[in-house]
C-alpha cells in the first residue's frame, strides 16, 4: 500500500509560478516511478510529467514542456512538479501517483499504469 499526499497548490496569476509536493509512505519510495496528472473541470484527466524511480528519465506533456520541472528526492520520498510561466489553461485539480511496476529507467504517460494516486491539489491561474 502507498500513501500520496499533494500540496501546494492556490491561487497564482498569470505568469507566475508554483511547486507542487508529493510525499509518499508506505513503500520504498525508490522502488517506483511517479507522475503528475491534472483535471479542469468538465475535462478529461490529463497527463502533465512523470519521471523514473532514480529520477534520471523525465517526460512532459507538450503543453508544460519547457514551463515545468518534475524532480524527486528520494531521500524524503517526494516528488515535486515545479511549474513557472503558469497560463489560465493550466488552472485544474493537480494528482500525483505512483509506478510499482516500473523498471529502473521507465516512465509513462498512461493513467492506467499507476496503482496508487493521491487526493490531489487545485491550481488555479488567474488571468
Amino acid at each position: 500500500q502507498v500513501q500520496l499526499v499533494e500540496s501546494g497548490g492556490g491561487l497564482v496569476q498569470a505568469g507566475g509560478s508554483l511547486r507542487l509536493s508529493c510525499a509518499a509512505s508506505g513503500r520504498t519510495f525508490s522502488r517506483y516511478a511517479m507522475g503528475w496528472f491534472r483535471q479542469a473541470a468538465g475535462k478529461e484527466r490529463e497527463f502533465v510529467a512523470a519521471i523514473s524511480r532514480s529520477g534520471g528519465n523525465t517526460y512532459y506533456a507538450d503543453s508544460v514542456k519547457g514551463r515545468s520541472t518534475i524532480f524527486r528526492d528520494n531521500a524524503k520520498s517526494t516528488v515535486y512538479l515545479q511549474m513557472n510561466s503558469l497560463k489560465p489553461e493550466d488552472t485544474a485539480v493537480y494528482s500525483c501517483a505512483a509506478d510499482l511496476k516500473a523498471l529502473t529507467t521507465d516512465v509513462t504517460t498512461r493513467a492506467n499504469d499507476y496503482n496508487y494516486w493521491g487526493q490531489g491539489t487545485q491550481v488555479t491561474v488567474s488571468s
